[in-house]
């Protein structure tokens, strides 16, 4: 199983490049295992490569499928699948609009979405059954299919200029999160309190079927335990919730993908969780939540699975809308580390943050080796840099976070409620960032920092004013 090994490589990886590695989140002095970010940036860039599938042909219509989208088409979209997955092969849909419910994918098969296609995902939640293991909010249940979902699979690819749409819309999966229950919560509440009190109470995931009845919402796209992934060219819309959702997988790659989900709840573009080895490049973002979240699972469930998110590299990207352009959390109990996120543009007044973590007490965990660099900034909402460790619940847990060595250079922005807003507990303070050759222009307040320890200004203007120096703040 590929989850088993997930860890095992990890640390191989790690130790191939140099690096220490804490286990479980363990505690180190962050000066001693710093990868340069160039480094970083260039090894990761080396170990991502795209999966190799052969080209032959499997035209979805050959198989039976509608391209007037008259009737549905998912009996023979998976015969086309299993076709092409005996040898490897390309699944084709031509120009035309299909019909679907739930498309699950094999190894060594590229679902090729066409020039003038349209794939049109049914809003009938029946037809996302029987329910699969997934992860929903970094917690490992049984629920509704992902739209497009791929478990335990190796060499697998989404591609094409075509659109997949999701169809979600204000009658059909957002009303589970925008809706009243009557009782102070929304419609999906009762679930999903019933499903965290699983996990803190150490619930099999076997036993956590939430079947038919269930008012979580799937994922748009999720690889489940998988590797050697590849998502390009495509079109995703009107998505339920998370739009593509890498979980317990290594080696993927997003490229070129236009991730267009502005109006529904928790609409995130890509989240990988305890993933590694990710490239997300040359993508647009315009999203109800956040653009990119990178998360490694949440509470219990999380240290249960103790694999953290790693060696993740985000460049080249144009973000629009969204809570956060690139987001550590919130389900990150297991650890986020070596991030680089360079060359993006993020310009929208609805925009809420450019780099964001968010984190608290209960969720716990060790954020560290982020570099953020060389990103342009002409337009945000709020914070440009955010590290808050009062998420949500807030400090009224036992497992005290770390978020360690953030580096910050050549970053340019313009509006905002604040240049940088760092705020972590007297007991664990937000711990050596180093923001250099930056400017951050138009801003209302330049910083807002509670418990931060060696916070390093060099070369740094805000509103004009230039920072050289190095700021401890509450510790």
């Amino acid at each position: 199983m590929l989850r088993l090994r997930t860890r095992f490589l990890a640390v191989v990886g790690a130790l191939a490049l140099g690096f220490v590695v804490p286990i479980s989140g363990a505690a180190a002095d962050p000066a001693h295992e710093r990868p340069p970010g160039d480094q970083l940036a260039k090894e990761i860039t080396k170990e991502v490569q795209p999966p190799r599938i052969p080209a032959r042909p499997f035209n979805v219509v050959d198989f039976g499928a509608d391209p007037t989208g008259q009737r549905e088409s998912t009996e023979a979209i998976a015969e086309a699948i299993e076709a092409a997955s005996v040898k490897g092969g390309k699944v084709i849909f031509p120009e035309g609009e299909f019909r679907t419910g739930a498309i699950h994918l094999r190894s060594d098969v590229n679902l090729h979405v066409g020039e003038g296609a349209t794939v049109r995902f049914s809003q009938d939640r029946e037809d996302y059954l029987p329910a699969v293991r997934t992860r929903w909010e970094g917690v490992e249940l049984y629920n509704y299919s992902p739209f497009i979902y791929a478990e335990d699979v190796t060499n697998v690819a989404i591609t094409g200029s075509g659109t997949l749409d999701g169809q979600a819309d204000e009658d059909h999966w957002w009303p589970w999160k925008q809706r009243s229950n009557g009782h102070g919560g929304v419609i999906e509440t009762e679930d999903r309190d019933k499903l965290f009190e699983m996990a803190e109470n150490g619930v099999p995931v076997e036993q956590r079927d939430f079947g038919a009845d269930s008012k979580l919402r799937p994922n748009f796209v999720q690889f489940y335990n998988s590797s050697n992934i590849l998502v390009r060219d495509v079109t995703l819309t009107n998505s339920p919730m998370w739009m593509i959702h890498p979980v317990l997988s290594e080696n993927v790659t997003v490229d070129n993908v236009n991730l267009d989900s502005p109006n529904g709840p928790n609409s995130d573009g890509v989240d990988p969780e305890s993933s590694e080895n990710v490239v997300i490049k040359n993508s647009r973002f315009n999203n109800g939540d956040d653009c990119i979240a990178i998360k490694s699972g949440r509470n219990a469930d999380g240290r249960r699975i103790d694999v953290p998110s790693e060696n993740i590299l985000v460049h080249d990207n144009y973000m629009r809308s969204g809570h956060g352009g690139v987001t550590i959390g919130s389900e990150m109990t297991g650890g986020v580390r070596n991030v680089v996120a360079e060359d993006n543009t993020m310009s929208s007044s609805n925009l809420d943050r450019a780099l964001r973590v968010k984190t608290n007490s209960v969720r716990g965990g060790v954020v560290e080796h982020v570099y953020f660099r060389s990103n342009d900034v002409p337009e945000i909402g709020g914070e440009v840099i955010r590290v808050n460790f009062r998420y949500e619940e807030g400090d009224a847990g036992e497992y005290t976070p770390t978020v360690r060595d953030i580096n910050i250079s050549d970053v340019h922005s313009v509006g905002g409620d604040f240049a940088l807003y760092l705020k972590g507990y007297e007991r664990s303070p937000i711990s050596d960032v180093t923001v250099s050759d930056s400017s951050f222009s138009e801003v209302d307040t330049p910083m807002e920092l509670e418990h931060v320890r060696n916070l390093r200004l060099d070369e740094v203007d805000i509103n004009g004013e230039h920072y050289d120096e190095t700021v401890n703040e509450g510790v």
